[in-house]
């Protein structure tokens, strides 16, 4: 088995609803988000999958929840952004963009001390 890390970032803001202390204002966070993936065989060049391809969809897919109001996004309508609710979106919106790779997990750090991991 073989697997790849894939790191990013995104600037986005949110508020969570519910929560009695100070995170229920809207503020921001510089998220550093991780995501893992795997693979049982290698390609004929020896890869998983190509870094450059494999960033390049990330950066891509992060550019969706990046400098926006993760609140106002469709999913979050319903579910609470958390740390650990945008490690799930992460993961099942990743997952699509590279099938047939497996998405193991997904880390999303909201500060240098703070993170949330979500996997199946």
């Amino acid at each position: 088995m073989f697997e790849l890390t894939i790191k990013g970032d995104i600037a986005s803001a949110h508020f969570l609803r519910g929560y009695e202390g100070k995170c229920r204002n809207l503020h921001g966070h510089t998220w550093k988000v991780e995501v893992f993936l795997q693979k049982e065989s290698l390609n004929e060049l020896g890869m998983v999958e190509d870094f450059a391809v494999l960033k390049k969809k990330f950066k891509e897919f992060l550019a969706t929840i990046d400098h926006v109001n993760l609140n106002d996004l469709e999913y979050f309508k319903d579910v609470n952004p958390t740390a650990e609710n945008i490690a799930k979106y992460i993961y099942h919106g990743f997952a699509k963009e590279v099938a047939p790779l497996k998405v193991v997990k997904a880390q999303v750090w909201e500060s240098d001390m703070a993170s949330a991991v979500y996997y199946e």
